[in-house]
């Protein structure tokens, strides 16, 4: 948590900070609820406030306050990034629920694993992200299929046909397969899972 001191007590004298992460650079969220000294202390819009701090990147939600003392209390909690996804042309960050935060860049993300093509709001992506880390730098980007399954584009250009369920399963047993034959390496198109019987490779 940071607070900023203002003046006397018929204005603003603190505004405070507290995010659910940790030494968070908190400069944007200072920039967001920036308040002249000469302001009242009731005359501030909060639902304002509150707008400014949503509309930062990477903000999922917030919520301001007043308190005791002449003090502004703002609250923020933040996305969690696990991936980045693409539209081709710029990246964006990812959430575990699916959330594309509109906060794009031109370069991929280092070591981020990447989706691409629709990916349902409210999707949680916990299970695959995990699972797909363990293999991340073998992989191009991962899609999801029908909206039923996902495929892993590798960096070799093999397309992985994941099952519908128990697909951190298949991506276990990949990466078993791959470090005892070398498989992603192969003059290979499709490795395809989605059958866990029988692994076709085309």
């Amino acid at each position: 948590m940071i607070g900023l001191g203002h003046g006397d007590m018929a204005h603003v004298h603190k505004i405070s900070f507290t995010a659910d992460v940790e030494n968070k650079d908190m400069t944007a969220l200072v920039g967001a609820v920036s308040i002249p000294k000469s302001t009242p202390f009731y005359s501030i819009d909060l639902d304002s406030l509150t707008n400014n701090l949503k509309a930062i990147p990477n903000v999922r939600d917030a919520a301001v306050r007043r308190l005791p003392n002449s003090t502004i209390r703002a609250r923020v909690s933040y996305y969690h990034v696990v991936a980045a996804w693409t539209d081709g042309e710029y990246y964006f960050p990812v959430s575990d629920d699916g959330k594309i935060v509109q906060n794009p860049t031109a370069e991929r993300p280092e070591s981020a694993l990447l989706f691409r093509g629709y990916i349902p709001e409210g999707m949680d992506l916990t299970e695959i992200t995990n699972a797909a880390n363990d293999m991340a730098a073998d992989i191009d980007y991962i899609e999801r299929i029908e909206n039923r399954r996902w495929n892993i584009q590798t960096n070799t250009g093999i397309t992985v046909k994941l099952p519908e369920d128990d697909f951190a399963h298949a991506i276990a047993n990949l990466i078993t397969i791959n470090k005892n034959h070398n498989i992603l390496n192969r003059d290979i198109s499709v490795i395809d899972m989605r059958d866990e019987s029988r692994i076709l490779v085309k």
